[in-house]
């Protein structure tokens, strides 16, 4: 197969450096770190070893061409840029996957793309790039891939084997929407709460919106060592299984519990969120947090935190 990778961040580049393993023709389409990468190739430091991985190098997507499949690692905060860059990448049987956090990624590729032509990805992992193209992988790695609107289809499996083939435990799903929402279950609370942090706990509490921001992110170890941080992580977590219920999903409100101790056992571990705010980048708000409120609210579902959190991480977002 030829790939193409869109987005070579953390989570583009570990899982384009495992579909290079497996001997396909695998293209990253980068940007900052292309230099590093063309002279050095991809770094993946993992417990379970270290991968070395030399994809080819494009700054544009023209260079690429038109690819078997897409895989889509780009931040959601800069979707306006997809259109231009999957136009020379894909054709009429080209597959393309996003990767992506939160809901609405895939309504989006739709108005562009095909919706046949559409899959998504959900990637349960820790990583974080410490260097260009350097990546710590620190635990898991699970991928779940659904089709966009629709059942699996035999090209579902053959994605799901190649992961497998490059040592990537994944599922498929015949029900992208409900993963979706199971994944939101962990994404909100520990991605929003860990940057809320900053402002302090009464700014979730007694709504007031924060002016100056002394105090630090909370990464998940945290949170859950902190009782009333732990009790608005799983109200949270309630609120987001209450949503998906009433839009038919069925999710069990176990899943909270479930979730809690897996992030308990996985240690110290800050969320893709945490290391943006720190950054003083754009934060991912739209997907992962405003549009499972506007669902929650066009649903009738009360998610007083989910709002509280939403107004907090607006003040907090440093997006021009």
């Amino acid at each position: 197969m030829k790939i193409g990778i869109v987005g070579c961040g953390a989570l583009g580049s570990f899982y384009g450096a495992k579909l290079w393993s497996t001997g396909q023709e695998t293209h990253f389409l980068l940007r900052s770190d292309y230099d590093a990468v063309r002279r050095n190739g991809v770094l993946i430091r993992s417990p379970g070893g270290e991968l070395h991985a030399t994809p080819r190098c494009a700054r544009q997507p023209e260079e690429i061409g038109v690819c078997d499949a897409v895989f889509i690692g780009l931040k959601t905060t800069a979707n306006r840029e997809l259109p231009r860059l999957l136009g020379p990448l894909t054709g009429p049987q080209t597959m393309v996957v996003t990767l992506q956090n939160g809901l609405g990624n895939e309504e989006q590729l739709a108005r562009f793309i095909p919706p046949a032509q559409i899959l998504g990805g959900l990637c349960f992992v820790c990583l974080n790039r410490i260097a260009p193209g350097v990546i710590l992988h620190t635990a898991h790695g699970k991928v779940v891939l659904g089709e966009f609107q629709r059942p699996s289809q035999p090209r579902t499996h053959a994605l799901a084997a190649l992961f497998r083939q490059a040592g990537i435990s994944c599922d498929v799903t015949e029900d992208l929407a409900r993963t979706h929402w199971e994944k939101l279950v962990w994404n909100i609370p520990f991605n929003g709460l860990g940057v809320a942090g900053a402002a302090g706990y009464d700014a979730l509490i007694d709504g007031r919106l924060p002016v100056f921001v002394t105090g630090g992110v909370l990464p998940t170890e945290v949170l859950l060592a902190d009782p009333r941080w732990e009790k608005l992580a799983r109200e949270l977590m309630l609120e987001v299984i209450a949503t998906a219920n009433a839009l038919g999903l069925k999710i069990s409100e176990t899943l909270a519990d479930k979730q809690i101790e897996r992030t308990r056992n996985m240690g110290a571990y800050k969320a893709s969120t945490l290391i943006d705010f720190e950054r003083r980048q754009p934060l991912e708000l739209d997907s992962m947090f405003r549009e499972p409120l506007r669902q929650a609210q066009k649903a009738g579902v009360p998610t007083p935190r989910l709002a509280a959190l939403c107004r907090v991480l607006t003040a907090l977002d440093p997006r021009p």
